[in-house]
């Protein structure tokens, strides 16, 4: 019995953290590194990733003020991009996928656009097998890496902390949403 309490004690806290880190910078550049596991299959963690990012990402982080004006086009040279009342914007462009698995897109997000950043996010997903007594659950282990370059006078790295906890954010957020249904963190957690 205390074997398997301490089992579920470890994936209650495995399935609950995010880690969040700037995990290289220079003047010139700078990585950020987001895992999280969600409790949901590969497949589900993917599309809702692609097909509803407007539901998980925050809408202070959007130039619009809206994330539901946000999209990403599944496709070679896809646009992950926003709506604006007279216009639009585009964050990113996906550069490879594998559905279920695999999303690379090249861009600098928010204001690292205006500062001739050069910019590629890696969304890596892989399935974990977790098991808690006599129950299993299936989990995604989403592993997201975004390497930022470029010219800021103060050192581009200056923006490596300010990044990184958006990135987290983002992805805390989809966790919520796939675990919770709501990207809000629950009153009391």
């Amino acid at each position: 019995m205390r074997s398997t309490a301490i089992t579920c004690s470890i994936f209650l806290t495995f399935c609950s953290t995010i880690s969040a880190a700037v995990v290289d910078s220079a003047a010139n550049g700078f990585v950020v590194k987001t895992s999280v596991a969600i409790q949901a299959a590969p497949d589900e963690v993917y599309r809702r990733i692609v097909n509803n990012i407007g539901d998980w990402w925050a809408s202070d982080h959007t130039f619009s003020g809206d994330s539901h004006n946000l999209s990403i086009e599944e496709k070679p040279m896809g646009c992950f991009c926003e709506k604006l009342p007279n216009g639009g914007v585009r964050h990113m462009e996906v550069v490879n996928f594998v559905p279920g698995k695999t999303l690379v897109m090249s861009g600098a997000l928010g204001p690292l656009q205006s500062m001739a950043a050069t910019a590629n996010m890696s969304i890596q997903l892989s399935s974990i097998a977790a098991v808690t007594g006599t129950a299993s659950a299936v989990l995604t282990r989403v592993d997201v890496t975004y390497a930022v370059t470029g010219y800021l006078a103060a050192g581009i790295n200056a923006l490596a902390a300010p990044v990184d906890g958006v990135i987290g954010q983002q992805f805390a957020r989809l966790k919520n949403l796939i675990e919770q249904g709501s990207p809000d963190k629950a009153a009391g957690r």
